[in-house]
């Protein structure tokens, strides 16, 4: 009995071309990385073997259009929120386009599926080498309670902040605990992360501040 070996093939690049994207993700220590990929990308282009092999009566469009939906459930379980900041959502990107890339290879496409799996891995590499050395503006939220009393002056505040290389705006204000503590909340700017650390140290050897916290936020 002939054995069409093509199947085979196409399953054994489609799992390569995961396992790279997966490498990639797994060196940097994402959670989802070398063996969710490969499976993600070797069960995209399994599946695409159906229609040849006669297994379904579903076209390989409607196929694909059922993988690509169904793979936004795992996409969507490597983002994380955590307060204001958004984590995971390269990962649950690069799990997306690991499917399609299955579904070129799983359908013999060996050059564009080539050609995609090689742009990935040049997006998740050279890109962050060029993110993390183009100039970013960083946000936070500065919140700062001070006693009614004694309370430091949100211009003093401020100037603070500027001084240490922080731009504040949309400064908010609260009175809480009875009248006891008043209270600040200003979203900060900068160029540099380091300037927060800088900012905390000042605020924090400020008697007159008795409580304070800077968190990243979003923009």
């Amino acid at each position: 009995m002939d054995f069409n070996l093509t199947p085979l093939l196409h399953l054994l690049a489609a799992l390569a071309a995961g396992g790279l994207i997966g490498l990639e993700r797994s060196h940097h220590g994402r959670p989802a990385g070398f063996r969710t990929h490969a499976l993600v990308c070797l069960a995209s282009g399994a599946l695409m073997q159906l229609p040849a092999l006669h297994v379904t009566d579903i076209d390989a469009g409607r196929l694909a259009q059922g993988i690509m939906t169904g793979i936004g459930f795992l996409g969507a379980g490597v983002i994380m929120k955590e307060r204001l900041s958004i984590r995971g959502l390269t990962t649950a990107a690069s799990i997306w386009i690991t499917a399609a890339i299955g579904i070129l290879l799983g359908l013999g496409h060996y050059v564009i599926g080539g050609a995609v799996t090689a742009l990935t891995l040049s997006v998740l590499a050279l890109f962050r080498w060029i993110e993390v050395r183009m100039p970013t503006q960083h946000y936070a939220r500065l919140e700062v309670k001070t006693r009614a009393k004694v309370r430091v002056p949100l211009d003093d505040v401020l100037a603070l902040a500027r001084q240490h290389g922080c731009e504040p705006a949309n400064p908010n204000y609260a009175l809480q605990d009875d009248g006891k503590t008043f209270a600040y909340d200003v979203v900060l700017t900068t160029g540099n992360w380091d300037n927060y650390r800088l900012l905390a140290d000042a605020l924090a050897d400020n008697p007159k501040i008795p409580e304070f916290k800077i968190s990243p936020a979003s923009q």
